[in-house]
Parts: structure tokens; C-alpha cells; sequence
């Protein structure tokens, strides 16, 4: 009985895609496709197997598609002279829907290209331009919405019939001899290694009867074909399968056999190992072709369509963490932050940065300038409060404005800010409130009532909704009620102040009825009915910012001229101070004791501090005339008019009948808090000495 030469069986193309290309493709589908779902074309990437136990893929990446830049019909550029990228010719079909893609008629897509690789064998192309043997195309639906990607590669096979039979399939080094093997080995290394030559999959090895091997381009072996002693048919496989070819050899055997009606075919799959060829790893074999008398008049049946796991199904990748442009922004954000981790400071909180909740009170020059460095550090939460309008003058100095929100009498501040910082980071949670703070000295009338305390009480609730205040108002008297009700309820408050070549930035104190030892939330949120035991370290309390004055806050802004009335600055002072002012708050956050933390001067500790990011200062105070900073510590005032144990009383008791009466008397505060009777007792003293006598004898002690 006559022995049956086994079917030689292919090991299918694998194919893998990169994110940069699904990338590239949604860019293109966005920006320049819309709605158009003609075909695309395509560039694939596949190179020889370089491991033993691993094949390659075909690879799609972001450079397969065509740019966006490229002219009104869409083309593309192959490079070549890269030995680990052999171009291939593909074609993709993007759907504008899901149900578009499942309809689409594969078979048919597969008939259309198995025709052209036919075609292209029998006009000659194919031994020209040997890529051509290897179309694919790819079927997809981008769900931009989701960031998910269906999709189904396909790799058209023409089919013999009757179906190709294998002999002799072995080792390409036990196949040849060692001279031989020597010689092909360092014939493909010169091959691979030219620029011209590297990238082309397909080739002819021509063995002399010296064992002397020579690889040629296709369109040679007509010429050299009775020279050799050997001819092999070689091509880069990228299957590492011991007993099995990889699928580029079906074309090529259509080609062998339609062009030179060869039935007999010794081939080569030429395989690598670290660069180099290996003759251990490549294959060369025998293959028996059959074909039946007029067989090139119609196209050969072909398949190609990529299994999942053994069935015929598409594949989906879901790529929302990295594809929306949004969190796309938000890793591209935290970057740098990720990265002062890794060794700068390791301690550096991300969570509890991102979870804080910063209240900005004021949307001008410092607000501006404030909220652009929470972003920097890593700050989501962010409303900004103001009740101003943006004019023309703004823009060049508050970096948060342009010129269209000046437009129509100018956009609200805290509304136009938040905009604008939705497009810088779309991740942010920014909120903008247009609302009037009320201040001591701006009397207001019975009909105002209302609206003044319904202010308050605004005010009030934002800033128990908040774990950080900035106030970066324009007044002096704008900033009582805020530190007041951040004295109350114990939250972390930053003062920044500029004046015309000078700033100050300071962080204020634990309110009065806290203590690092028996702080809670309850305590700082308790009713009036309940007021907790005054704090017996009182005078060790940092100071707020009202703290040093000695007389209550008032009118700043009647009767003034222009330039009193408006913040009159060198432009470089509010990026200075709006830096320091975020530095603060990064500080307090990262300290152990948070808000209670002791105020650090520079010359106490000799520049040297056991916190990762350096001394937490209780004020600076700056000068960019002299070019000069300097930190100091001021404890709190048992008179302030703004956080003292006498006033959060009051107001604890009294509630908003107690802020009303501060904002109409301007007298008020000064009285309850006992500054009246100490400026009287300080205008009573005299000095008295007799201009005749030089001693010190007849002196006062003050």
C-alpha cells in the first residue's frame, strides 16, 4: 500500500495591538473622520520568531494609521531598514456603530482581499513588492463613549486544493550540512543586516555545489535558478513551533506555484535567536504540490478570520482608565507628584492631597494664582468665592481671565475662574459662588437684613464644608468674618496680603476652644448653648491676622482715591506670595500636629528640620524692593477682634445678631474686646523728665 505523506498544517498569525493605535484612531475618528466609515489603510509590523518557546505577533501601532496632518485623502508612509519591522499592507473597516460591525459580511471582506493577494501573484507584484503576500485587514466599532473597542483581524490564506503535503520537515541544521548550515547562517546575517534587504520576508537561497550559500530577492531566481546545487524558498516565520510552519508560507506557496508551476518546493523558515540566525530554530522541509489542470481561472478559496480561545468571536478591549482624555489628564497631572515619591519625598501624601477641600475667598490676582498651584499640587476641590466682575485691567495680571470674559460687562470672577480651570484640568471639582462677604464698618440698613445674614450663613456653611480657607480678599475688613468662623469651627486658615513692593503670608492659629490634645469634630462644631472649656494654653496660640492690630477693622475703601482703592502691586508679588500661601497649607497637611504645629523661625533651627518638606513658619513677610524674606512668630492676642476667647463667645452666643451689630457699631468690637479701655489707659500715660538733668534717674518704667 502506498505511504501517505502527512499535510503540512500551519501555525495561524497572531495579532497584537497596541494602546497607542487605538490612541491615533480615536484622535483621527474625532477630529477628522466624523461620521466617514470609508476603508483606511494600514500598516502592520511583523518580524522572524527570536525566542524558542514564544511566536511573534502581527503588530499595530499608533504609526499604522495615517496622521491627521496627512492631505484630504488619507495615505500613509513606510519606512523601511528596520529588521524588527517588516511592513505589511492592511485595510481597516471602522463602523460608526456596534450593530454596523456585527452586520458587516466577513466572508465576503475575506473573498475581496483574498482577490487582490491573487491578482497581485498573477501580475507579478508579488515578486516585486513580497508584502503584498501578506494583506490583512482588520474590522473594528470605537465606542468613544465608553473607550472600548471592538474588533477582528484577518489574515487572508489562499487554499490549495488538494491541500499540500510535507516531507522531510526538520531542523534547518540537520538538514543541511555543517558547511552548508555554516554558510546560509552567515548569508541571512548579512541579509538581515543590510538596510536595503532587512524588512523583506520573502527570499530565495541558492546553495553552489561548494556549500556556499547566497540569499537573493524573488525576482532573481529565474536568473540563478540553474546554478545552484540547492534552492530554498525562504521566509521570515513568525511561528517557534518545532513541527510547524507559520502561516506566511501558504501564499508564498501560491505564488511558487501559480508563477513557476513548481510542485516540489523545499522551504525555509527562517527563525532567530538574539538577533542572529539559528539554524537549531529554523526549519526546512519539502512541500508535495498538487493542483488540478486550469485551476489559476478563478480565486482560490481562502480563510484567515482570527480565533479567540478556538472560536470564531471578535475581541473587545476596554481602555477608559487610559483613553479618556480626562484621566488621560489626571495621570499626566499626578506625574510629577508620582515622581518627587520615588525619591525626593517619599512621605508625600496623593490621597490626602486630593481629598482636601480648599475654600478661596477672593477670585482676584492672589485667588487666581492660589488655585493654579492647588492644581500643581494635587488638589481636585476648589470653590472660589467673589462677587466682583472681570474688567479689562484684569486679564493681564489675574491668570485665570482672558479677554472674552470681559466681554458684555464682564463675566462673574468665581464663575469665569471656574471655567477657566475646567479647562486647564477637567478633573477638577471647582465651584464658584458669587456672593458679597460682609464686612465691620460697611453699615447696612433694616432692608438689608436679610440679605446680610442669609450671607452669613452662606458664608458659614461653606466654610464648615471646607477643610482649608485662603483669604485673599482686597480689604482688610473683608477678612474678619471668614477668620472669625474659621477661629469657631478650628479650620486651617491662610492669610495672603500684598501690598505695593511687599507681602505677607501667614497661617493662623487653632481657634480658642481647641487643643491638640481634645480636639474632635464635635467640639469644633458645638452649638452656642454648649460652649466648651476656654483653652488654658492660650498664650502659646499663633496668632491670626488680626491679631496685632489695635483697633477694630473698618471702612477701607470710602473716600479713597483710585489708586488707594484699587491693590496697587508690582506684578511679580502675587505669584510669590499665592506660592507661599499653597506651600503653607502642602506644610500643615504633611506636619504631624496639622494645625497646632508650632510657628518655625529660620535662624531656631539652623536650616536643618526633621519634616521631609523643610520648616512650617507661622508668618513670612517679604520685601522685592530689597529683594528679602523673613519668617516670624506672633502669638495670639487676648484682644483680638477676630478670634480671641471674648469674640467666638460672643458669637457663640449671640449668633448673627452679634455679627450685625459688629458690622453697623464701628466701635463694638473695640469695646467688647477691651481695646477701647487699653488705648485709653496707653494715651494716659506721660513721660516726664527734666530736660536739665542727663541722667537716668528721673526716667518712667513703662
Amino acid at each position: 500500500m502506498e505511504k501517505k505523506e502527512p499535510l503540512l498544517q500551519f501555525a495561524p498569525f497572531q495579532s497584537s495591538v497596541d494602546e497607542g493605535f487605538w490612541h491615533r484612531l480615536s484622535s483621527l475618528k474625532l477630529n477628522k473622520l466624523g461620521i466617514d466609515d470609508s476603508p483606511i489603510p494600514l500598516i502592520g509590523f511583523y518580524a522572524p520568531c527570536s525566542h524558542s518557546q514564544v511566536s511573534n505577533h502581527l503588530t499595530l501601532l499608533a504609526e499604522s494609521l495615517p496622521s491627521e496632518l496627512s492631505e484630504a485623502s488619507l495615505t500613509l508612509e513606510t519606512s523601511h531598514g528596520n529588521r524588527n519591522r517588516c511592513s505589511i499592507p492592511g485595510i481597516l473597516y471602522n463602523t460608526n456603530t456596534v450593530e454596523s460591525f456585527h452586520a458587516l459580511d466577513k466572508q465576503k471582506l475575506l473573498k475581496e482581499e483574498a482577490g487582490k493577494i491573487w491578482d497581485d501573484i498573477l501580475t507579478g507584484k508579488a515578486v516585486e513588492d513580497c508584502s503584498v503576500l501578506l494583506r490583512f485587514l482588520v474590522i473594528s466599532f470605537a465606542d468613544l463613549k465608553r473607550w472600548s473597542f471592538h474588533y477582528w483581524f484577518c489574515f487572508p490564506a489562499l487554499m490549495l486544493d488538494p491541500p499540500t503535503t510535507v516531507v522531510n520537515l526538520r531542523p534547518a541544521s540537520q538538514w543541511l550540512n555543517t558547511a552548508e548550515a555554516e554558510s546560509l547562517s552567515a548569508a541571512c546575517n548579512k541579509w538581515r543586516s543590510s538596510k536595503s534587504t532587512t524588512d523583506v520576508p520573502f527570499f530565495v537561497v541558492m546553495i553552489d555545489p561548494n556549500s556556499c550559500a547566497t540569499v537573493k530577492l524573488l525576482k532573481d531566481w529565474e536568473a540563478y535558478q540553474n546554478d545552484a546545487h540547492k534552492i530554498l524558498f525562504g521566509f521570515y516565520d513568525p511561528c517557534h513551533l518545532p513541527n510547524n510552519p507559520g502561516w506566511p508560507l501558504r501564499n508564498f506557496l501560491a505564488l511558487i506555484t501559480a508563477r513557476w508551476n513548481l510542485k516540489s518546493v523545499q522551504f525555509f523558515c527562517y527563525r532567530e535567536k538574539r538577533g542572529f540566525a539559528d539554524m537549531d530554530l529554523s526549519l526546512i522541509g519539502e512541500a508535495l504540490i498538487t493542483v488540478p489542470q486550469g485551476w489559476k481561472d478563478v480565486v482560490p478559496n481562502a480563510v484567515g478570520w482570527e480565533l479567540k480561545k478556538g472560536r470564531k468571536v471578535p475581541r473587545c478591549v476596554g481602555l477608559a482608565q487610559s483613553m479618556d482624555p480626562t484621566r488621560l489628564a489626571i495621570s499626566a497631572a499626578d506625574l510629577n507628584l508620582k515622581l518627587m515619591r520615588w525619591r525626593a519625598l517619599p512621605s508625600l501624601d496623593l490621597s490626602a492631597l486630593s481629598s482636601v477641600r480648599c475654600l478661596l475667598l477672593g477670585a482676584g490676582t492672589l485667588g487666581c494664582q492660589v488655585a493654579r498651584m492647588l492644581l500643581a499640587w494635587g488638589i481636585r476641590k476648589i470653590t472660589l468665592v467673589d462677587n466682583g466682575r472681570v474688567a479689562m485691567s484684569n486679564p493681564l495680571r489675574q491668570s485665570l481671565y482672558t479677554f472674552d470674559d470681559c466681554l458684555n460687562g464682564g463675566a462673574y470672577k468665581a464663575t469665569a475662574a471656574v471655567e477657566s480651570l475646567k479647562r486647564i484640568f477637567p478633573a477638577v471639582e471647582a465651584e464658584g459662588v458669587v456672593m458679597a462677604i460682609p464686612m465691620p464698618g460697611h453699615p447696612v440698613n433694616s432692608q438689608e437684613h436679610d440679605s446680610v445674614l442669609e450671607d452669613c450663613k452662606r458664608l458659614h456653611g461653606l466654610i464648615d464644608a471646607h477643610d482649608a480657607v485662603f483669604l485673599l480678599t482686597d480689604t482688610r475688613e473683608s477678612r474678619w468674618l471668614p477668620t472669625l468662623l474659621c477661629a469657631n469651627t478650628n479650620k486651617i486658615t491662610i492669610t495672603s496680603a500684598l501690598g505695593f513692593d511687599s507681602f505677607l503670608v501667614m497661617r493662623h492659629g487653632a481657634g480658642p476652644f481647641s487643643h491638640a490634645s481634645d480636639f474632635n469634630t464635635e467640639t469644633a462644631n458645638s452649638s452656642a448653648a454648649d460652649v466648651p472649656k476656654f483653652c488654658e494654653n492660650e498664650k502659646h496660640r499663633l496668632g491670626c491676622y488680626f491679631c496685632s492690630d489695635v483697633v477694630a477693622p473698618t471702612d477701607s475703601t470710602s473716600n479713597r482715591t483710585l489708586d488707594q482703592q484699587c491693590t496697587v502691586t508690582r506684578p511679580g508679588l502675587a505669584p510669590i506670595a499665592s506660592a507661599l500661601a499653597v506651600e503653607l497649607l502642602i506644610g500643615i497637611l504633611h506636619h504631624p500636629q496639622g494645625i497646632f504645629a508650632e510657628g518655625d523661625i529660620n535662624s531656631s533651627i539652623g536650616g536643618a528640620t526633621e519634616q521631609p518638606l523643610g520648616i512650617l513658619p507661622h508668618q513670612i513677610r517679604g520685601s522685592i524692593s530689597q529683594f528679602s524674606q523673613m519668617t516670624l512668630l506672633g502669638h495670639s492676642s487676648s484682644n483680638c477682634t477676630a478670634c480671641c476667647h471674648t469674640v467666638v463667645s460672643e458669637y457663640r452666643s449671640r449668633g448673627m445678631q452679634f455679627i450685625l451689630e459688629a458690622i453697623n457699631h464701628p466701635t463694638y468690637l473695640e469695646d467688647l474686646t477691651g481695646l477701647t479701655e487699653l488705648m485709653k489707659s496707653a494715651s494716659s500715660f506721660s513721660l516726664d523728665w527734666d530736660k536739665d538733668i542727663d541722667d537716668d534717674e528721673g526716667c518712667v518704667e513703662i
